[in-house]
């Protein structure tokens, strides 16, 4: 049964260790970085599945002393916002809803804050294919892009509530 609540730092290793499988179409994070944006972040949640962690996402609010490019690129544009910082569903978890249920639950808890509208970037160049079509599918729309330092392009887009 599948189950999506408030991580704790308790979820540290599970988190790390789910990230670094996808570390390719994120960023690297350690124990000591998760910790840190943990402690820093508006909301992290975990899904688990029959006691196990099978995605998680991270966010950051407008106001949170996130110190992240792609972050400030929002925050110099958009007003009562929250910023998808990572998302990571395990392999086997995909195509069961969790990233749908992961979002619902963060728009769910956004509206509560009186927040407007979710922020996030997907990479363009490489093309990271699943998440394009994942949030394309869930309303969210291009406003701009980013050529990051590590040579990728990332689209920038928001979904409004």
């Amino acid at each position: 049964m599948m189950k999506i609540y408030p991580a704790t730092l308790a979820h540290t290793d599970d988190i790390v260790a789910l990230n670094k499988t996808f570390v390719a179409v994120t960023s690297p994070m350690d124990a000591s970085r998760f910790k840190h944006l943990f402690d820093i972040s508006s909301l992290c949640l975990v899904a688990e599945n029959e006691g196990k962690i099978v995605g998680f996402v991270l966010t950051m609010a407008q106001g949170d002393t996130y110190e992240n490019d792609n972050f400030q690129w929002f925050d110099d544009r958009l007003n009562r916002y929250v910023y998808i910082d990572r998302i990571v569903i395990s392999e086997d978890g995909r195509g069961h809803g969790i990233g749908s249920q992961l979002y619902a639950y963060v728009i769910d808890w956004a509206q509560q804050q009186g927040l407007l509208q979710i922020a996030a970037e997907m990479d363009l160049m490489p093309p990271n294919e699943d998440s394009l079509k994942f949030h394309q599918k869930r309303g969210f729309v291009a406003i701009g892009s980013r050529e990051l330092e590590s040579g990728k392009t990332v689209s920038m887009q928001v979904k409004n509530f």
